[in-house]
């Protein structure tokens, strides 16, 4: 899979980007996993032409997490085509943009997902967008609005022929958030729609290696794209790859592995930020892993984990899980 020159090879694996997830040391550690591509947090287009701090750091990106993508999200013309332009400088390899995200705050107030009620400002930034940058635009976006606006396949045309160059599908409507199950059949038609060209990458319930290999061989979809599954399981990209390239599952390693693979989040965490911010940055992570999923009498160890305020009092619980 391509999206313009950037070569994904066969059956690519990405990162979807997440706000306060996927930060550079998130990022990094998922490509060491094997994720094909990572984006970064999506981030506001008005506080970019604004140069605002926290969002400018956002825009960082390394050279050992490429090919990366920055996602931005806005509703007016102007500050997309201005935002775009300052990504762009960043030197990401592709520029995504959001019109997928189904929070209130961005939504709500017409962006993100919010661009599903207005489809011809949606088209006009994604074309204005495309014009103003050298490098690959891609859109993310949902099924539609609501379940009796499911408009994808037409919309996913347009957009095409505004200039993207690849286009990522997450299977719910604004209005599911992130509850039931993502329908995976309207991506299928996307993809399999004779008259786009493009990329289709589809997102929405990627648990597991059979989930993505399923989708693939059932959808025809040119990558898969996974978002909360990998949050607390940065391993999961390898468990995917293994089985796509074996058609076996990955033997499980040692339970002290998958915890070492956790400090590492924590300390990189506690790092970018400081001890206080990057262990409430990270108890999101610890939180939904699926590692202590199982494990007898730990509901008081999952509270003392999220409540503590040290590295050394967070380790000190974590070397004490007993899984026998």
């Amino acid at each position: 899979m391509k999206i313009g020159t950037v070569d994904l090879g066969a059956y690519p694996v990405l990162l979807a980007p997440m706000e306060d997830v996927t930060d550079i040391s998130f990022r990094l550690l998922c490509k060491q996993f094997g994720a094909d591509m990572v984006y970064t947090e999506f981030v506001s287009s008005d506080a970019i032409v604004r140069h605002i701090g926290k969002t400018v750091e956002k825009l960082h990106v390394a050279g050992e997490e490429r090919p990366v993508a920055i996602q931005i999200y806005g509703k007016e013309v102007s500050p997309m085509v201005e935002a775009a332009k300052i990504c762009e400088e960043a030197r990401p390899d592709v520029i995504d943009l959001n019109f997928g995200c189904p929070v209130k705050k961005i939504a709500g107030k017409g962006a993100g997902a919010g661009m599903l009620r207005n489809i011809p400002l949606m088209l006009e930034i994604t074309r204005e967008v495309v014009k103003a940058v050298n490098i690959p635009v891609t859109v993310k976006t949902r099924l539609g609005w609501d379940a009796e606006n499911r408009i994808i396949t037409r919309l996913a045309e347009q957009l095409q022929d505004c200039g993207i160059a690849a286009l990522s599908i997450h299977g719910r409507t604004r209005s599911q958030m992130y509850t039931g199950e993502a329908d995976w059949t309207l991506i299928g038609e996307v993809k399999n729609n004779p008259r786009i060209t493009i990329p289709i990458i589809g997102n929405g319930d990627i648990l597991t290696a059979g989930d993505c290999k399923e989708r693939f061989d059932r959808y025809g979809v040119d990558g898969v794209m996974i978002g909360r599954g990998s949050i607390g399981r940065p391993w999961l990209f390898r468990e995917i790859k293994h089985y796509l390239q074996t058609g076996r599952p990955l033997p499980a390693e040692p339970f002290p592995r998958y915890l070492n693979i956790l400090k590492k989040q924590v300390l990189q965490s506690v790092e970018r930020l400081d001890e206080r911010r990057g262990i409430l940055h990270i108890r999101r992570h610890l939180a939904v892993t699926p590692l202590f999923k199982g494990i007898q009498n730990f509901k008081q160890t999952r509270v003392a984990m999220l409540r503590a305020e040290t590295v050394e009092e967070l380790f000190d619980i974590m070397d004490g899980i007993n899984i026998f």
